[in-house]
């Protein structure tokens, strides 16, 4: 048999199994069940399949069935391509999920990726922040350029945003608290704030992209003005950068509940402009960009809520979903009510992310629990 026709008998392999209706996990030769990686489901959860498959030519092929995923992001132009973050096992990417992964080489092989971003106006160039480093590419991976590196072994990128207006702009976080920006597409950087806890994620508004929010590791929640900023000139209006006069802090609005130890996920609703805030213990919504919150009600008292990750469907506000470590929640009236799942792994739910074009596609990330 051909390259061609192996690799294309693979991929219709691949299809079938994703539109199966039932789960199943790969196993070793010594029968050893590999249940990590990424599942797919086509019916907003109701039914997964565990998508593992790294095709190749060789008639066997390998599987990203033993990972651990730490991120899944997908590219805003092109809902089809999404980047697997592991821990400690490098980036993956898939353009057909159904037609299996592929390892991006030009990374360290055994690192964990903390982030990716992709360029809204070109697939072909995107950021990974692994380490104290941020690698950017422009070629889809097949090379990558350093263009921010921090001198503390310690400190590591932990947080990257592009503008979708200006892709020239980007946003990094690192452990350390600080919030740098780019105007140059990541050639130079300033510092415009110093938080006392590490980043742990960027928000874009989408409808206004000088509207910036991030999200610290003690589940502080800020608000930047960016005022434009187009060149490098406009932003030395912002020269006494930390006196907050361009800052929101809405921590003390967020002090007033209970939210655990631990973030998790911060989104913002393009349908109905609201911000969504996920900790370990609780889903908070704000209608008013964080000057106001409300907490949304769970199945299960605080005491004994581990939430891990939470997703918002792009075209429904009112349909949110969140991962424990055993099982899944889906909610359709904004988290009035919820039906709830066992997970189809022996491990826990990592992160889930939802298909902008068809929100019933929906990929889980697991990952090994802690002992």
């Amino acid at each position: 048999m051909s390259k061609n026709k192996l690799i294309s008998a693979l991929f219709l392999i691949f299809s079938f199994v994703f539109l199966s209706a039932c789960s199943i996990n790969v196993k070793t030769k010594g029968g050893t069940t590999l249940d990590g990686g990424v599942y797919v489901s086509n019916n907003k959860g109701d039914l997964w399949r565990q998508m593992p498959y790294i095709p190749n030519i060789s008639g066997t092929p390998n599987t990203i069935a033993s990972v651990d995923v730490n991120r899944l992001v997908i590219d805003p132009s092109d809902s089809g391509a999404v980047y697997l973050a592991t821990i400690n096992d490098g980036l993956y990417y898939t353009y057909n999920v159904a037609r299996g992964w592929n390892k991006v080489l030009a990374l360290p092989s055994s690192t964990t990726i903390n982030d990716v971003a992709v360029d809204y106006n070109n697939k072909c160039i995107y950021f990974v922040a692994l380490e104290n480093k941020l690698h950017k590419t422009e070629d889809c991976g097949r090379t990558f350029v350093q263009t921010y590196f921090d001198n503390n072994d310690n400190v590591f990128v932990s947080a990257v945003a592009i503008d979708h207006y200006n892709s020239k702009v980007v946003y990094l976080g690192t452990s350390r608290g600080d919030v740098l920006r780019s105007l140059d597409g990541g050639v130079s950087w300033k510092a415009i704030q110093r938080l006392k806890n590490g980043v742990r994620k960027i928000v874009i508004n989408p409808r206004d992209s000088r509207t910036v929010f991030v999200a610290t590791s003690n589940n502080g929640v800020y608000k930047f003005n960016a005022a434009g900023g187009a060149s490098l000139e406009q932003l030395e209006q912002y020269r006494n950068q930390f006196d907050n006069t361009n800052w929101t802090d809405y921590n003390k609005e967020l002090k007033e509940f209970s939210l655990g130890i631990n973030f998790r996920d911060l989104h913002f609703s393009h349908q109905d402009n609201s911000l969504i805030l996920a900790t370990d213990k609780a889903i908070l919504r704000s209608f008013d960009e964080g000057s106001s919150w409300i907490k949304l009600s769970l199945l299960t008292p605080e005491k004994d809520s581990f939430i891990n990750a939470v997703a918002v469907n792009p075209q429904n506000s009112q349909e949110i979903l969140y991962v424990t470590d055993t099982s899944f929640y889906r909610s359709a009236d904004g988290g009035t009510t919820w039906t709830v799942k066992k997970l189809p792994t022996s491990r826990s739910g990592s992160v889930l992310l939802i298909d902008f074009n068809n929100p019933n596609i929906v990929y889980l990330g697991v990952k090994k629990i802690k002992k």
